[in-house]
């Protein structure tokens, strides 16, 4: 797909303008390149229900929550809830409905993490005790040189990188304008710098992914669109077709470039919460899943001072919920989620394009918050 360097600029900004956003997010590939995902040769259909009734209202810190009111000032696009591998609650506004796709940004995250245990459960990748430079060794003598990838995978590289969205010069606004001018991403990660010792502090920074996705495609020598799609959305039976972001060169953004349905969405989850298996078929390994949904390192706890995000902990590119029910979570800008609560049996996915969403203090933008509302749906 040709489009010039300046026309894409121009169109992403004002397609990322926050009144545009709700229209922009169910159509992404109208505004940058993409590589299309079929759906599956099988498609899988949960059943459905009909829906439940969402509680009226839920607490978070000290606060009561009228829940459709919530929703709503969230700028919620859809919310499906499946517990049991049934569909007991569906609902889509704003544009969107069952076929959309919508961008998972960083949710997308979570299906490189996936690809990357199937890669190595493959023998692509041989430990993730290797440094990232074994297999991109454009990074020899960079920063990034002898970088552990367990450290990438756990968002503890010590790469310095500022998240900052509302911050035009921020690293992560300096990645996506690198990529819409048509520069490739390898040589944006080669200027990187190291800030902290690997491996000591969790400092949840997107270019951990962009490193996994580049390691993933080198070793497999695919695409990471083609080998999800082999290795995940064709037997997972997606419903729907899907898409993935590329830059000129035809690599995926990996940390935030999936486009799917909130059905097919609701698979990953449904994947991850029976460890892994799928139809009597293990999928991802189950030990890869186990270790990517809990941690043992104490900078990667929920309780740890020593993260950039306090009140969760990390895995590998999944967030971890604290409590005693096992809950994780891949969560996406603007309010994209896919909750897992194994005790409850139930995965929640939630799209959303809130437009107050870089408001410093805004309770309608916060995980925590959305967190609350799904332990009480969940608990129903």
């Amino acid at each position: 797909m040709n489009i010039s360097k300046n026309t894409r600029a121009t169109d992403f900004s004002k397609a990322m303008e926050s009144g545009q956003i709700e229209a922009s997010f169910l159509n992404m590939k109208a505004y940058l390149p993409f590589r299309t995902i079929p759906k599956s040769s099988h498609p899988i259909i949960f059943p459905k229900f009909e829906n439940i009734p969402l509680p009226l209202d839920f607490n978070y810190a000290g606060r009561i929550f009228n829940t459709l009111e919530y929703l709503d000032y969230s700028y919620t696009q859809g919310l499906l809830v499946l517990q049991n591998d049934k569909i007991v609650y569906e609902n889509y506004w704003r544009g969107q409905n069952e076929a959309s796709q919508h961008i998972a940004w960083s949710v997308s995250k979570s299906y490189v993490s996936a690809l990357f245990g199937i890669a190595l459960e493959e023998g692509y990748i041989r430990s993730i005790e290797q440094t990232v430079d074994e297999y991109l060794p454009e990074l020899i003598g960079t920063d990034c040189q002898g970088i552990k990838i367990k450290d990438v995978l756990q968002m503890s590289s010590g790469i310095k990188f500022d998240e900052t969205y509302s911050n035009p010069e921020s690293d992560v606004n300096k990645f996506w304008d690198n990529f819409l001018m048509g520069n490739p991403q390898i040589n944006f990660i080669k200027g990187l710098r190291l800030f902290r010792q690997p491996g000591t502090y969790n400092d949840y920074i997107s270019v951990n992914t962009d490193i996994l996705g580049l390691i993933i495609a080198r070793a497999t020598n695919q695409n990471l669109s083609s080998y999800l799609r082999e290795k995940l959305l064709d037997p997972l039976g997606t419903e729907f077709e899907a898409n993935w972001i590329t830059d000129n060169e035809g690599v995926e953004i990996a940390h935030a470039g999936f486009n799917a349905s909130m059905r097919d969405f609701a698979k990953l989850g449904s994947l991850y919460l029976h460890k892994g298996c799928w139809k009597g078929k293990q999928l991802v390994p189950a030990a890869w899943v186990e270790a990517s949904t809990h941690s043992t390192e104490a900078y990667l706890q929920a309780e740890s001072l020593n993260s950039s995000k306090p009140g969760m902990g990390y895995g590998y590119q999944w967030w971890l919920c604290d409590g005693n029910e096992g809950e994780f979570m891949a969560i996406g800008v603007y309010n994209q989620y896919i909750y897992v609560n194994p005790t409850r049996h139930t995965v929640i996915v939630k799209n959303s394009a809130n437009q107050n969403y870089n408001e410093l203090v805004n309770p309608f933008k916060e995980s925590m918050a959305h967190l609350e509302l799904f332990r009480k749906i969940a608990r129903r």
